[in-house]
């Protein structure tokens, strides 16, 4: 099943009582992309007093992993606004970073709480983003002189060619959208080539 993720990293800034709120999105595939994420921010951000986040990972209908910090706000006025916010907009494989830069005027728990929505809101009002395919590993074997033939339908399809092992044989390792998967193997049967789905 495919859905939408982030096609390219986008930044706001929304400002609130003199404090400046920095919010940050981006593709984030798995747990450790985002940690490193978050770590470039800190870094690029140094002397900022919180830099809360949420990140929701896999299809966002049923994600494999979500999770949040309010780094030092209040509990529940930060992290949860924002993965509030993710959780409404129906894309996948997103962090949202919120870097505050206090500016002398207290918001309190229910300023803070808007401030941190409104910021993960606009970030993702301006995200562009495309749709990610889930693709299907295969594996093909043939002989030499279909590779070339196999090569071009993998590319039309808009699949790529992982990994190539040569002996009597060529053994192409390939990942293809799932639609793409039987009109694949019957134009490769159509030719004799053996098409197989891994263990």
């Amino acid at each position: 099943m495919s859905y939408p993720i982030p096609e390219s990293p986008v930044e706001v800034l929304f400002e609130v009582k003199k404090s400046k709120f920095f919010a940050f999105a981006a593709y984030t595939p798995d747990r450790d992309t985002a940690i490193q994420y978050l770590a470039a921010k800190r870094e690029e951000y140094p002397d900022a007093r919180h830099h809360c986040w949420a990140y929701l990972l896999g299809n966002p209908h049923s994600p494999t992993s979500a999770a949040m910090s309010d780094d030092g706000e209040p509990s529940g006025t930060a992290g949860k606004p924002i993965l509030n916010v993710l959780q409404h907009k129906g894309v996948g494989d997103i962090t949202i970073i919120v870097t505050r830069y206090f500016g002398g005027i207290k918001l309190g728990a229910g300023g803070l709480v808007r401030a941190y929505s409104s910021a993960a809101q606009q970030v993702m009002d301006n995200l562009a983003v495309k749709e990610q395919v889930t693709l299907s590993k295969l594996i093909v074997k043939a002989d030499f002189k279909h590779e070339q033939f196999v090569r071009h339908l993998v590319t039309e399809h808009q699949g790529v060619v992982e990994h190539c092992d040569y002996a009597n044989v060529v053994t192409m390792f390939l990942a293809l959208p799932a639609p793409a998967i039987s009109n694949l193997t019957q134009l490769c049967a159509g030719q004799g080539i053996a098409v197989s789905q891994p263990d």
